[in-house]
């Protein structure tokens, strides 16, 4: 079964940056789409972050536009977000997507994606 795992969530300063990890495996073949998307409590799941198999179509949600960068490593099946200058309204539940899927479409909705991992808590707070 495919696994996605997430890590690298924590309990940070407003302004400080955090660095996501999300490790795939058990899939049969190559993950054409990865994406990230958090849920803070009492709201609904965000997509902020997609990114295709080369890199070459990246999407962000506005909220994060210019502060996280998504990216990844495909001979490590390992997707990343860098979170800089985080703020209290980005705490939340982080959660990896993958969806195996080609050409260069990348979108921030859950339809998009069809595995999911389990989550990786992140506190921004003074």
């Amino acid at each position: 079964q495919v696994q996605l795992v997430e890590s690298g969530g924590g309990l940070v300063r407003p302004g400080a940056s955090l660095r996501l990890s999300c490790a795939a495996s058990g899939f049969t073949q190559t993950i054409g789409r990865m994406g990230w998307f958090r849920q803070a409590p009492g709201k609904e799941r965000e997509g902020i972050a997609c990114i295709t198999f080369s890199g070459s179509n990246i999407r962000y949600a506005d909220s994060v536009k210019d502060r996280f960068t998504i990216s990844r490593n495909n001979d490590n099946n390992t997707v990343y977000l860098q979170m800089n200058n985080l703020d209290p309204a980005d705490t939340a539940v982080y959660y990896c997507a993958a969806k195996f899927a080609y050409g260069n479409m990348c979108p921030t909705t859950r339809s998009g994606f069809e595995h999911w991992g389990l989550g990786t808590q992140v506190t921004v707070s003074s």
